[in-house]
């Protein structure tokens, strides 16, 4: 590791491994060989004068890639591709004459960039059911924990600690059901010659249309894929990279709000992230609890939504078969989107694991807020005991603002309660009215619907993705 250049915070700080190792030059070249053997072997099969041995001498060298001979080469042909063509045919002298035959770059630079994604998404795809799994077990636990839900970030009617935790669960799954969708949409460009029109083929293989036609699905079997785009420029349409980097832009989007709603609830100390005992808040205020993970989850998640542009004005300003300004803002765009999700989910995967919550402060805060969401029931009450309706919902609207009044401009506790019992026309003692106090009466089916929603929807999610259970976060910092 050296200090005296810039370092990427995606891989010092917030991706794992597994996501750095996806886009590492490591895997990238060492696909790239395995793309010009499935090219030799598909081409030898279909009559080519290629040898065995030559193959076999292609496979021997597939992993040991002789890096600085491909860099010396680059810097007098300034062009990737041949020279790691040439540095694999330095390698490989038998071999060397047939290495890229028939191709042009796009062969093994496109088809490379397909595999990395698809295997980007599956590492992705594994963290966010994870996420979904974690978020799954807090719901269940507080399914029934009433807790004011708010509208505005205005007081409104009470719901369930649990029942907030499954709006963050739902979009999850949405951006799941996404990301299955475009994995499974995801094809190989196969190799289709500089303008897609396979013209070098016709020539190698003198003109037999059968023999072309078997070119593309042979490479996409070899290389694990159900086929290849059916058309093509020299490239796969930069289209893909748009759908592939707006599914991570959904799931940023999805994290953030989640990370939101744990930010404001943590300021109000109900619920809070989790906090090591060794961890500093602030370097000046000793005392303080910053939800610096959610905040984090946060600033990645902005990075995301905003770098799905990328793709989308590169897709959109190609011309015709291609043009290379594509190229530098792809090197950036689509491996450093997927290693911001990376960090994101393990955020959230450590932060959903391991969320604390404050019974007592929630109920406290609730009990405050109650007595005007109970003025229904209780008017209902007093109607039962001979009341006329609308006087006494004028009394109420009087008595809350006087009650409001006491709260914001004297800072006194709420005492609408007591101010309903000291009034004649509702005829019900203070007792009476504690006993409709109960926040269970007020947060509707929630506790139901988070049940239903566990049953019905959670579980057959985690039962068909059980083998990817078991994820554990690791955060660096």
């Amino acid at each position: 590791m050296t200090n005296d250049r810039y370092q990427s915070p995606l891989s010092e700080r917030y991706a794992s491994r597994e996501m750095q190792y996806i886009f590492s030059p490591d895997k990238k070249f060492c696909t790239w060989r395995r793309l010009w053997i499935a090219l030799a072997e598909t081409e030898k099969e279909l009559g080519l004068p290629i040898t065995q041995e030559q193959i076999d001498e292609l496979k021997e060298h597939m992993d040991d890639i002789n890096y600085e001979t491909a860099k010396e080469r680059e810097k007098l042909v300034r062009h990737d591709v041949m020279s790691h063509v040439y540095a694999y045919g330095q390698q490989c002298p038998k071999a060397k004459g047939i290495i890229h035959l028939g191709a042009t770059s796009c062969y093994v630079g496109d088809n490379t960039d397909m595999i990395l994604m698809s295997e980007a998404l599956d590492l992705v795809e594994k963290k966010l059911v994870n996420v979904i799994a974690a978020l799954a077990e807090f719901a269940g636990e507080h399914k029934a924990l009433p807790t004011l839900a708010f509208t505005h970030f205005q007081p409104a009617q009470p719901t369930t600690v649990g029942k907030r935790a499954t709006l963050w669960m739902q979009e999850f799954c949405m951006d799941l059901e996404d990301l299955k969708y475009v994995r499974k949409s995801l094809k190989l460009l196969g190799s289709k010659g500089t303008t897609g029109t396979q013209a070098s083929f016709l020539e190698l293989f003198e003109g037999d249309q059968e023999r072309i036609d078997r070119i593309d699905p042979m490479i996409a079997e070899k290389m694990g894929f159900e086929a290849c785009y059916p058309v093509s420029g020299q490239t796969y349409s930069r289209k893909v990279d748009t759908r592939v980097l707006n599914v991570l832009a959904g799931i940023a989007a999805s994290a953030h709000k989640m990370s939101n709603d744990i930010r404001l609830l943590q300021h109000l100390k109900e619920v809070e992230e989790p906090f090591e005992k060794k961890q500093i808040g602030s370097s000046a205020m000793a005392y303080k609890r910053n939800p610096m993970r959610s905040e984090r989850i946060a600033s990645l998640s902005r990075y995301v939504m905003i770098d799905a542009l990328n793709p989308a004005v590169t897709s959109a300003t190609q011309w015709f078969e291609r043009t290379l300004d594509d190229s530098a803002n792809k090197r950036l765009s689509v491996p450093e989107g997927f290693l911001a999700v990376d960090g994101i989910l393990d955020l959230c995967l450590n932060v959903a694991d391991g969320l604390v919550v404050y019974p007592k402060v929630i109920e406290k805060r609730l009990m405050s807020e109650l007595p005007f969401m109970a003025t229904e029931n209780i008017m209902m009450d007093a109607v039962k005991a001979g009341g006329d309706r609308q006087e006494l919902h004028e009394r109420i609207r009087e008595l809350s603002m006087e009650a409001g009044r006491n709260v914001k401009e004297q800072g006194l506790d709420n005492n609408l309660l007591e101010l309903i019992a000291a009034d004649p026309a509702f005829g019900l003692s203070l007792e009476e009215l504690k006993k409709s106090m109960d926040p269970a009466k007020y947060v509707g089916r929630a506790p139901i619907q988070v049940e239903a929603y566990l049953k019905d929807v959670i579980s057959p999610l985690l039962e068909e993705h059980k083998e990817m259970l078991g994820v554990k976060a690791e955060i660096n910092v």
